[in-house]
């Protein structure tokens, strides 16, 4: 059977995974291996069997300096099935028809090429504002220029290889960032499980003859604080670059093609273009909240009739001026431009990387397409038609010097300058709308994981989940866009920004795919020195020179970056040290045990759904609500909602419930877990009958084990004995390894017990029946409470956990933790505006840590 296992490899990008569904490769703690306490892999059992029975215990104790080692285990089936909620939204395209994908890869020229696509509107001139032409080999050479950067930069790096560096479908700097935190621990927040390994997003690769030097770098990345903080510090400067290219692309792109109206009527006055620019911005960002697939149908023909404007046009004027522009495919032209204008040369660079722009948008656009559709249309359309518009311009300025402030406009033939004209218009709304979509999936994505405050976001598809649209996001990108246009009217300046956003997003992406190269990828350590040697080389030659220009008006973008991400850092440093403090002021289980079961005050009819990111322990909060209120509910389930490093949750993997203390205090866990790109729209009726019917599932799994563990485990352990892994034979010969103890081992001393379901439902031998008589009551009797609770109604309890810096703290962290991390919590999102529930439902209590 393992052999079997074997042929089930899917090839991504040439990097062999194996399919999480059949068997896959985890990582489990040596020491207590045959232990499940929610922070380790669990005991790997007989390769060929069924899949093993699993319980788990929540523990407080934290192991987190274990050996571990890499184990196979079999597929893994959550607590309970989740039941599929009406309308539940699907990860993938895999169910539409061969003519939807027909269409969506259509729907690909708009949505993921439009921003490169409208580069040729105003790369040449930005080039010759700063080194004017003074003959053919200087237009040879910027050619030159250009022509390499689009292949080493668009196809080579982004194309052929960044974009195979996707999450599952995800593309953009924080889903690098997840796919690194799903190998290694490298995430601050130190909220992970065992179990989250176990999503079938999760996948590992088979052990290699590279694994030994990838697991060094992990070990390395997972033992220094400094490197994790690094690490994160990038993606955050790298998701601040994005966000600031959704600034300026609307205005770099509007600008440049309503800036052909000079061309065309020689009256207009740059105010007028400015005017026009703001108009054409306020409507942009108008109609983003129709979704891409609602426009996709308009943008898809309109960016293809623009691809073929660009290709036809540059064929025209290659055959009407000066067909030797060709001779630009040799780079020795490269050679001769910066011989004859040196430094100029040099300044001009921060106009040819405008070439590429865009690129960054086709990865982080990723999550809409499939990795190959967007490879195959760039190479056989998008690239051949850049390719010739490029040489037509340069084929035109051969002959026309003069020309190069609209050297696009000025290139176009006079009798189709007006429909060319509509259309670049058209384009460049397009390109502004891809960049602004991007900009949207990025802020998800890093809420997602802890690094954004929470806002709200409107899902846009009922079809495709990653189609959103964020409104706060929306008008403060187009403010900023519209004080761009307004402060800054030239192009020449704006194009220097729209250089400084995209290097510097270009940098950190090169960084991180480096580090994937050599963490997951595991390949030749030759190859990775190319890659980052060459690229990151190139990348840092382009930003010293846009660099050297911050002084003409593009320090703005750079302000307004470094601004995001100070948020974004602050946020996750406030976070985090919540969580910890949280952490380390939980409940004590002793308590518990001492109060007994009516948790030292009356427990009322109803059910309590407290609220809590504690993912195990019971959270000082719970406390609070027990000396706060006259009485609590009879039945308590501590939520917690966690988002780990995977694009989606598979909605049968979605929960996991866990049972706090002995039967007697009725207490439950559940934990939601969600992926980055997962959509959180319940309704509220229907969130708490998937709650009930799932704790009624976990309830009758939970007997049908006891039963079996009796059944078949004769002997009775002491409870010192609890830690080691017990065997059980199955009536269908399979055998299951149990990490915990029997529930009897805690019947009589009250020890505070979390048990998992199992994995599959096994049927008892008839050895069994009067076992099984007994759970049956056991479990009759369970259900019959959770019914007559849920009968008395279900309460939200809300706790606020707020911080505070001690007074004894530094001066910075005051500032940082009283003032700026308590304004963006006070002014985010709460995280249960996902639910609507009647305030009636819901029950509040504050509560301040001192950190």
């Amino acid at each position: 059977m393992g052999s079997e296992r074997e042929k089930n490899i899917e090839n991504n990008g040439g990097l062999t995974a194996i399919d999480s569904i059949e068997s896959r490769w985890v990582f489990q703690d040596e020491y207590d291996s045959d232990m499940d306490s929610g922070d380790h892999g669990t005991a790997d059992g007989d390769e060929g069997s069924t899949p093993r029975n699993e319980l788990e215990l929540d523990s407080d104790d934290d192991d987190d300096n274990a050996m571990r080692k890499l184990i196979r285990t079999g597929p893994r089936i959550d607590s309970f099935d989740a039941l599929e909620l009406p309308g539940a939204q699907r990860n993938d395209f895999d169910d539409v028809s061969a003519g939807r994908k027909i269409l969506l890869a259509f729907q690909t020229l708009g949505v993921v090429f439009g921003d490169v696509g409208t580069s040729p509107l105003y790369t040449f001139s930005v080039m010759f504002s700063k080194a004017p032409v003074n003959g053919n080999e200087d237009v040879l050479g910027a050619l030159s220029l250009v022509l390499y950067t689009l292949i080493l930069i668009s196809l080579v790096k982004y194309v052929l290889i960044v974009l195979w560096a996707n999450d599952d479908g995800e593309g953009g700097t924080f889903a690098l960032y997840s796919l690194l935190c799903r190998h290694a621990k490298v995430n601050l927040l130190p909220n992970q499980l065992a179990s989250d390994a176990r999503v079938s997003g999760f996948r590992l690769k088979v052990p290699s003859p590279e694994l030994e030097r990838s697991l060094k770098i992990k070990e390395r990345l997972e033992a220094s604080l400094t490197l994790k903080k690094l690490l994160l510090m990038l993606v955050l400067a790298g998701t601040a670059m994005v966000i600031a290219d959704g600034v300026v692309t609307p205005a770099m792109s509007v600008m440049s093609a309503v800036g052909g109206l000079r061309v065309g009527v020689s009256g207009v006055k740059q105010d007028q273009v400015v005017m026009i620019s703001v108009a054409f911005l306020v409507i942009l960002f108008s109609v983003q909240k129709y979704g891409t697939s609602k426009m996709g149908h308009f943008v898809g023909p309109a960016l293809f009739i623009w691809f073929c404007s660009l290709g036809g046009i540059g064929v025209y004027n290659l055959i009407k001026y000066d067909s030797s522009v060709w001779k630009a495919f040799n780079p020795v032209h490269v050679y001769y431009y910066f011989k004859r204008n040196s430094t100029k040369a040099w300044y001009s660079l921060g106009g040819c990387i405008l070439c590429a722009t865009g690129s960054e948008a086709m990865f982080a656009d990723l999550c809409y397409f499939s990795v190959r559709s967007v490879q195959l249309t760039f190479v056989f359309l998008v690239l051949p038609c850049l390719l010739l518009g490029y040489l037509g311009q340069a084929a035109y300025l051969m002959e026309n010097h003069a020309d190069t402030t609209q050297a696009f406009f000025s290139s176009v033939p006079s009798g189709v300058f007006w429909p060319v004209f509509l259309i670049a218009n058209v384009a460049a709304l397009i390109a502004s709308r891809a960049m602004t979509t991007a900009t949207f999936s990025c802020i998800k994505q890093s809420t997602a994981l802890g690094c954004f405050p929470r806002l709200k976001i409107i899902h846009t598809s009922r079809k495709f989940m990653g189609q959103i649209y964020i409104p706060v996001m929306n008008w403060f990108l187009l403010a900023l866009s519209l004080v761009m246009v307004c402060s800054i009217s030239s192009i020449y300046e704006i194009g220097n920004a729209y250089g400084i956003a995209e290097l510097g997003v270009m940098m950190m992406t090169t960084i991180l795919v480096t580090i994937v190269m050599l963490l997951i990828w595991q390949i030749n350590i030759i190859i990775v020195l190319s890659f980052v040697v060459i690229l990151l080389g190139l990348e840092l030659i382009f930003f010293s020179s846009v660099l050297w220009s911050v002084g003409d008006g593009s320090w703005i973008i750079l302000v307004f970056a470094v601004v995001l991400f100070f948020i974004m850092y602050i946020w996750n440093y406030g976070s985090k040290l919540k969580y910890e403090t949280e952490v380390k002021q939980k409940m004590s289980m002793d308590l518990l045990r001492e109060l007994g079961p009516n948790l030292g005050t009356i427990r009322a009819p109803g059910i309590g759904l407290l609220y809590n990111e504690l993912a195990k322990g019971i959270p000082a909060i719970f406390g609070h609500f027990l000396t706060t209120l006259p009485a609590v509910h009879s039945m308590i389930i501590f939520v917690c909602i966690k988002y780990i490093p995977v694009p989606v949750v598979p909605q049968n993997e979605r929960f996991l419930f866990r049972r706090v203390c002995p039967r007697g205090y009725h207490i439950f866990r559940c934990i939601a877990r969600y992926g980055y790109k997962d959509v959180r729209k319940e309704n509220q009726q229907a969130f708490e009958q998937l709650l009930i019917e799932s704790l009624e599932k976990f309830i009758r799994r939970d007997a049908q084990e006891r039963s079996l563990e009796s059944d078949g485990n004769d002997e009775s352990d002491s409870e010192e004995e609890h830690a080691f892994s017990r065997v059980l034979v199955a009536p269908n010969g399979s055998v299951y390894s149990l990490g915990v103890p029997l529930l009897s081992d805690f019947k009589d001393t009250g020890k505070a017990v979390v048990e998992e379901s199992i994995s599959e439902e096994l049927k008892p031998g008839p050895s069994s029946e009067s076992l099984l008589l007994d759970a049956e009551q056991s479990f009759e009797k369970e259900l019959s409470f959770l019914r007559k609770a849920k009968e008395s109604g279900v309460v939200y309890l809300l706790g606020h956990g707020n911080i505070r810096a001690r007074k004894s703290s530094w001066f910075i962290k005051k500032l940082f933790i009283n003032y700026f991390y308590a304004f963006l919590r006070k002014n985010c999102r709460r995280e249960i505006a996902n639910l609507s529930v009647p305030h009636s439902h819901l029950m509040q209590v504050g509560m301040t840590y001192m950190v």
